[in-house]
């Protein structure tokens, strides 16, 4: 896991309180092309450079005591970009996991893909496939990768697989909970987001975590992917604990 330019902050600083950090995390990593053209850079460099960025924020997780770290990198949507662009990302994305597997085990991270991986080239679902089964009794921080995914697909997808259980009658419509529509999405058994970080300035979650994000802190920073460093990381934690996280309802 390279470091970034703020290696320095290995332990959490001072001014935050580890008893009130976000226990999951989740990261819209926007702003790779647009950092890459600002500095005279093709494309591909700013998702290489967002990579780096990526690793160093898995590793400050780590670091600083946050449990769940969850990164959308690729959405349904994505694929409406030039397939130039595509085929560079899908490439990375199994680069990147052949070449840090064995440093994922030795940190202890615990991996997992979400989203529809079956649409992925058979290349990287093999590389998803052993990745996922390699880590799994790591019990270290749990690391999710968004990939291929939606949220309104999602809870399509939960929907259909509920409906399924009733039409079967292995369950039963009253049985019908927030809990088990939970045990039927892509993140079942993860914990809702305490902190949604999104960079770039865009001020939307993008078709993210719709169920999951009920009541997500946001935090939005101008500053895109690639320059997000361990610095900006103590910029939205700072700012996610001065938040009065009340959850609806009101304090007497």
């Amino acid at each position: 896991m390279t470091a970034s330019k703020s290696i320095y902050l290995e332990t959490l600083p001072p001014d935050l309180d580890r008893d009130a950090l976000p226990a999951h995390i989740a990261v819209i990593m926007d702003g790779n092309g647009r950092w890459a053209k600002r500095q005279g850079l093709p494309r591909f460099m700013g998702h290489r450079r967002g990579v780096d960025a990526l690793k160093d924020l898995l590793r400050c997780c780590k670091d600083w005591g946050v449990g769940a770290l969850t990164a959308y990198a690729f959405s349904t949507e994505n694929w409406g970009r030039p397939l130039e662009e595509v085929e560079f990302l899908m490439a990375l994305f199994e680069r990147v996991l052949r070449r840090e597997l064995q440093e994922m085990m030795a940190e202890d991270v615990k991996i997992r893909f979400v989203g529809n991986l079956k649409a992925l080239p058979p290349s990287l679902q093999d590389e998803i496939a052993r990745s996922m089964d390699d880590t799994k009794d790591n019990r270290g921080i749990q690391f999710t990768v968004a990939t291929n995914y939606g949220g309104r697909q999602e809870i399509l997808n939960a929907c259909r697989a509920i409906a399924s259980r009733v039409k079967e009658g292995t369950l039963h419509v009253e049985q019908i909970d927030e809990a088990v529509f939970e045990q039927n999405l892509y993140t079942a058994g993860l914990p809702a987001p305490d902190l949604l970080i999104r960079t770039s300035g865009e001020m939307r979650i993008s078709n993210f975590l719709l169920w999951q994000m009920a009541y997500a802190e946001i935090y939005v920073t101008q500053t895109a992917w690639p320059d997000f460093d361990r610095t900006e990381f103590h910029r939205a934690l700072l700012s996610y604990q001065q938040r009065d996280r009340r959850f609806g309802k009101v304090k007497m």
